[in-house]
């Protein structure tokens, strides 16, 4: 059996990947300093698969600490790199931070990745890296252009230090694009749990019609697009975690074509922000109450998905449609809810 570091692993997408890694054979740990998450998650993960997570509250930028874990841990076989900032809005209120935690926490990481001959290494890139296309879909070879934030200004770094890295050092690697991962896991053990206002559009739309938001905001309802809002492509969270057992089996299986390939992880397929509210109102059947304000720095008009190299290559399966992740989103929501009501009568100092 493998094993498999998780970095990020009480995260949204690190949570449910740690899922599909252990129910797909793998044995799995993680470091999370848990500065943008926290352990509530890592109990869903044992109530689905039966395994408790061993979890090292680690800062990566910390190089001894980090080095610590692989040192108590000899036998990793693959590293999948989550941990990051990762709000677009926020990296441009604060891009230092952003800089600063993205880019060491990777090269740090990289380091012990050398030191102890890890083969495989996955890392968690964005479609942030194409900033504004000039045509969509984009395809793994559409040319970059400049990042439009911050957080994508790491993510588009990021991707040239491993290449160097892989290049140099003969080292494995896979970079996957994600589109705009949202939902949660069908069981509504795990999901989407921001710490503070969410920053995504989901968590944002859910909290919203359960009363935690009073209002969400539409930024920019002029943009050149079919009903003047952004265009994303949204991707089922338990489609994404699925491709990242996918892309370390096909390094384990020694079937990578270089030693860095690039995926895509979308559906393909465009839909509005405004698409997305009239999507979950009507699966759901809460009114949303939502206001349209001027456009907000940072954000790119459209993008969405060319995926056929990632279903070919890697044989990934999309399994969710629009409708499921703003079904699961929402099931998933109520169960906070509710959690968090029997926790303050549980405890009466929470009120």
């Amino acid at each position: 059996m493998a094993k498999i570091l998780v970095t990020g692993g009480c995260g949204f997408i690190g949570s449910h990947t740690v899922v599909d890694l252990i129910e797909n054979g793998f044995d799995v740990i993680s470091i999370d300093d848990n500065s943008r998450s926290t352990t509530y998650l890592l109990d869903g993960i044992e109530k689905i698969t039966g395994k408790k997570l061993k979890n090292y509250k680690v800062d990566l930028k910390n190089f001894d600490d980090t080095l610590a874990v692989f040192q108590e841990n000899p036998d990793i076989s693959g590293v999948i790199h989550f941990a990051a900032f990762k709000a677009v809005g926020e990296s441009m209120e604060v891009p230092l931070d952003y800089f600063e935690n993205n880019m060491f926490s990777l090269i740090n990481l990289l380091k012990c990745v050398k030191e102890f001959r890890i083969d495989n290494f996955v890392f968690s890139s964005s479609c942030t890296v194409y900033g504004n296309p000039d045509s969509i879909p984009v395809t793994e070879q559409t040319p970059e252009k400049p990042a439009e934030s911050p957080y994508g200004a790491t993510k588009q770094m990021g991707e040239r230090v491993i290449r160097e890295f892989a290049r140099a050092y003969n080292q494995n690697a896979v970079l996957l694009r994600y589109f705009n991962p949202v939902g949660a896991h069908p069981s509504t053990f795990i999901g989407e749990l921001p710490l503070g206002k969410p920053l995504n559009l989901v968590p944002v739309i859910t909290q919203t019609a359960i009363g935690k938001l009073p209002q969400m905001t539409v930024f920019g309802d002029d943009y050149e697009t079919r009903d003047g809002s952004c265009v994303r492509d949204f991707i089922h969270v338990c489609d994404i975690a699925h491709a990242h057992t996918l892309a370390i089996q096909y390094m384990i299986d020694k079937r990578q074509k270089s030693n860095c390939e690039v995926f895509n992880l979308g559906t393909g397929n465009g839909v509005t922000v405004l698409e997305a509210i009239k999507a979950f109102e009507k699966v759901t059947g809460q009114k949303l109450n939502y206001k349209i304000a001027p456009r907000r720095p940072g954000d790119v008009v459209a993008i969405y998905a060319n995926n056929s190299y990632a279903v070919n290559t890697l044989k990934w399966d999309i399994r969710y449609d629009l409708d499921q992740m703003m079904d699961t989103a929402w099931q998933w929501e109520l169960k906070v809810q509710q959690d968090e009501a029997l926790m303050k009568q549980q405890n009466p100092a929470l009120n």
